[in-house]
């Protein structure tokens, strides 16, 4: 069995959500207490700061806006109970977005910081860098 390392828990949290894991399966990576805190961003333009029960009820209604998302991990820092992921991320759209219609591959350069207790995730600060195109995001490698 591996051990639940800091890492291992915010590895499979974000595996989980590739598989296109609901809140019974992200649920499971989750404090009671766990908070989010995403940085002003294209689709977020102000930010926003969700509870556990916030999230969860997002990650039901994903699936019916995107499939196939995908993390390329390009790194990963940790120190003692803090995880810092970067990564790329990708998905398919199966709606129209503001930018993006249905049918397209939205893409983001996304950088979390996440806080472990216990074997389950505390806190995400995420700050996302989506691309307008395809073609933004192969000018910067981000494929």
């Amino acid at each position: 069995m591996t051990e639940q390392t800091p890492l291992n828990c915010v590895l499979g949290f974000v595996r989980a959500i590739e598989a296109g894991g609901g809140a019974a399966e992200v649920g499971t990576f989750l404090a009671d207490d766990f908070t989010l805190v995403e940085a002003p961003h294209l689709l977020a333009p102000k930010g926003s700061t969700r509870s556990r029960d916030q999230v969860l009820a997002s990650a039901d209604q994903t699936r019916r806006v995107v499939s196939g998302q995908r993390f390329d991990v390009r790194r990963t820092t940790c120190e003692e109970s803090r995880v810092v992921l970067e990564a790329d991320w990708s998905a398919t759209l199966l709606m129209d977005l503001r930018y993006w219609d249905a049918g397209e591959t939205i893409r983001a350069r996304t950088t979390s910081v996440f806080e472990v207790r216990d074997g389950r995730i505390t806190s995400q600060d995420s700050y996302d860098c989506y691309f307008n195109s395809d073609a933004d995001a192969e000018q910067t490698g981000a494929e």
